[in-house]
């Protein structure tokens, strides 16, 4: 219950800030994606019900449903020309970071040319210390897979991941943007309406 909990909220800061988005695209150069028409959703994979709860579903599913949209593609719930698919995955990460500072002075040494008693100017005893920081986070990963339903086979893929953070004020219109990026190569640009 506590880790279905935590994923939870998680899945309720997901897409809540922009930084830190990275966008991964695939798709078929073969297939002429004019020809599609409509589309249907499959649904999310069983294991998104344990992150995303289903507000945040429809938020994601409007999202791309609008870019479909604004690419030509209408919204049918069977009998689509293409399914899309939709999945998320939380991976905690840890990373270390070192910080080296250091302190010394100098001190006296020499003579005439190195030899006998004399002062000059040289290395001094000094010291160096290493400090560490571990911490830990999470990265939220969206993906949104396109099949051609006729053929049976993914004729698009767009994968967007992100470090989560808490900050949910902005949430529904930080996931409009993130559908928005991982549309963005999709090979029928958007229309100007």
């Amino acid at each position: 219950m506590k880790k279905t909990l935590i994923y939870l909220f998680l899945a309720g800061i997901l897409l809540s800030s922009c930084s830190s988005l990275t966008i991964t695209t695939d798709y078929d150069k073969e297939v002429d994606f004019t020809k599609y028409k409509t589309f249907e959703y499959y649904g999310w994979a069983k294991e998104s019900d344990q992150i995303l709860n289903d507000l945040d579903k429809r938020r994601i599913e409007t999202a791309f449903s609008d870019e479909l949209y604004k690419r030509g593609l209408s919204f049918v719930k069977e009998e689509g020309d293409l399914i899309v698919t939709l999945f998320i995955v939380v991976e905690e990460k840890t990373e270390t970071t070192a910080n080296t500072s250091a302190a010394g002075g100098y001190y006296g040494y020499g003579g005439y040319y190195g030899y006998g008693p004399g002062w000059g100017w040289g290395p001094g005893m000094g010291y160096s210390y290493t400090t560490y920081s571990t911490y830990n986070y999470n990265v939220g990963t969206l993906v949104i897979d396109v099949y051609d339903k006729k053929e049976q086979r993914l004729i698009f893929e767009s994968v967007g991941s992100k470090t989560l953070d808490s900050n949910a004020d902005r949430k529904e219109a930080n996931i409009r943007y993130i559908a928005e990026k991982m549309m963005e190569k999709y090979p029928v640009k958007p229309s100007e309406e």
